[in-house]
């Protein structure tokens, strides 16, 4: 006799329910294990095998629920945890599963718990004793900080699926590359004194002022040499996010420091970023000696990209009946990727990730599960 888990609503209200934010601010940041749990269960009553592992020096899970084996297959991936919010931005409660004006609203709605009620629905709702090649369900942890999760994750499997689908949320579109993400602060230090007599002083913003021109003509030179037409914003970008510096207008300033990102193509790495920049300010400390230093403000997450060529793809493409695309943000396919060739699909729009009043838009509903059981049909029947 066929197990029965909750409705797709139910399920949904009970995900969205339990808090799971990631944060660099240890005072906010949350385990992610009852959510693993709850998700462990699901599956089980499914008759999935589950698999929990712990990420090491923390209080953060993985969680690998399968059904069937050997190689091949399909695996489904999504991160738990979400980013913080701001109560009184919200005119819901972020954790009670709201329905009004044909929208789903709650933290985490999109971004990405909802992707794991539509997985437990749709394989509710069909047979899967028949299938020939494995489903597997990756649920992840810390995608909002260091995606140590996925990273993790990637290193330490043997699973051989042959594809792989992140259910971000892409508005149901099919994406096979993302710009990445790499930060950075350099801090420039001078030397403290009256103003009335700077002469055998350094000052510190002068210092900023040269390396700002530096950092504008790095800018220029990886937008000249790296394109990639398939993106909106088709060249690597930089923005410059703070600069501070100085205490008093008659004293001189001692510490300045700015802070940029840099967000890569799939053409330009991590690596060859932090040649091009230290290149770049070679001569500048060189100038001034043990006064400017360089450092990474968060975890780098690379470009990716899978080729439109890829038999997968093609495959993929033919079963949604549309083309593949990319976007400019981020998610876990870098390190996923070692696995297996990795797509992003999912419901609702990025566009509400990580703002107040966070929802899903009902439209997605059907078609979301209608491609789900289309995807596990074709990759594992």
């Amino acid at each position: 006799m066929k197990k029965k888990i909750p409705s797709f609503i139910e399920i949904y209200t009970s995900l969205i329910k339990i808090p799971t934010i990631s944060s660099e601010n240890n005072t906010i940041d949350l385990s992610n294990k009852i959510l693993i749990d709850l998700l462990s269960n699901y599956f089980s009553e499914l008759n999935f095998s589950i698999q929990i592992q712990n990420i090491p020096n923390t209080n953060k899970f993985n969680m690998l629920s399968s059904f069937g084996s050997g190689k091949g297959g399909l695996l489904f991936s999504g991160h738990t945890d979400t980013v913080d919010f701001n109560e009184k931005a919200w005119t819901t409660d972020p954790f009670k599963l709201t329905q009004k004006n044909d929208k789903i609203y709650g933290l985490g709605v999109v971004d990405m718990k909802g992707f794991f009620a539509f997985l437990l629905d749709v394989i509710s709702a069909i047979n899967i004793k028949e299938i020939k090649k494995p489903i597997y369900i990756l649920a992840t942890a810390n995608e909002e900080t260091d995606m140590s999760g996925a990273k993790y994750f990637s290193e330490h499997t043997k699973i051989k699926p042959d594809c792989i689908i992140i259910g971000e949320p892409t508005c149901l579109k099919l994406i096979h590359a993302h710009k990445g993400h790499v930060s950075y602060k350099i801090d420039i230090f001078g030397d403290t004194g009256h103003s009335s007599n700077p002469s055998n002083k350094i000052n510190s913003i002068e210092i900023v002022y040269e390396i700002i021109k530096q950092l504008i003509d790095l800018k220029k030179y990886i937008q000249q040499k790296y394109s990639h037409k398939d993106f909106s914003i088709s060249y690597p970008t930089m923005n410059f996010g703070s600069i501070q510096g100085g205490s008093a207008i008659n004293r001189i300033c001692a510490l300045c420091s700015i802070t940029f990102e840099i967000r890569p193509i799939p053409q330009l790495s991590l690596n060859t970023i932090e040649i091009l920049l230290k290149e770049k300010l070679k001569k500048t400390r060189k100038k001034w000696p043990n006064r400017i230093f360089l450092k990474n403000l968060f975890f780098s997450i690379p470009a990716y990209e899978v080729s439109k060529k890829h038999k997968i793809v093609q495959k993929i493409e033919n079963l949604c009946k549309m083309n593949c695309s990319t976007v400019n943000y981020c998610t876990e396919a870098p390190f996923l990727k070692k696995i297996a060739p990795t797509l992003i699909l999912g419901p609702g729009s990025i566009n509400q990730a990580h703002h107040p009043d966070e929802y899903l838009d009902c439209s997605f509903i059907k078609p979301t599960k209608d491609i789900l059981k289309n995807l596990i049909i074709k990759f594992c029947y």
